[in-house]
């Protein structure tokens, strides 16, 4: 691509709405695109990579914050890669931890239905449980 794109060209390219492209720009995380002389915003070929970058980052669930730290550290690609590795390490860290939270909350709502037995509502287990804030009925006391 040499040409300079539209914003809903760059949107069509890189499969992202438009709104979403003026938000990472207003948040400083898509730079400042030139301007025609009627004050078209036109992007070039970094801007269609820095989008593809950030939203790659988003699909994996980064933090905005953390896109942004990220973005900061390919400004100086000859540095040691040790700070990204630990950027990932702790979001793969957060993600184990939610994992198992989430696996947690599974089993406890597998073992609730599991125990429901149909019938009426006055007599329903899953009722039940979800009523006892002392969370004698789970199998984990902590759901969060």
């Amino acid at each position: 691509m040499s040409r300079a794109l539209t914003i809903g060209q760059l949107s069509k390219e890189a499969h992202c709405k438009v709104p979403t492209i003026r938000y990472y720009e207003e948040i400083g995380l898509m730079p400042e695109p030139s301007r025609t002389a009627g004050n078209q915003r036109r992007y070039g070929p970094e801007h269609v990579a820095r989008l593809g970058f950030i939203q790659h980052c988003r699909e994996l669930g980064f933090p905005q914050q953390t896109v942004r730290d990220l973005l900061d550290l390919t400004s100086n690609p000859s540095q040691s890669c040790e700070a990204v590795t630990e950027i990932a390490r702790n979001h793969l860290n957060e993600l184990n931890q939610r994992i198992a939270q989430l696996l947690a909350l599974k089993s406890e709502l597998e073992r609730m239905v599991e125990v429901c037995s149909g019938g009426q509502i006055a007599d329903c287990r899953i009722i039940e449980t979800l009523a006892d804030h002392s969370h004698d009925h789970c199998l984990h006391r902590d759901h969060h």
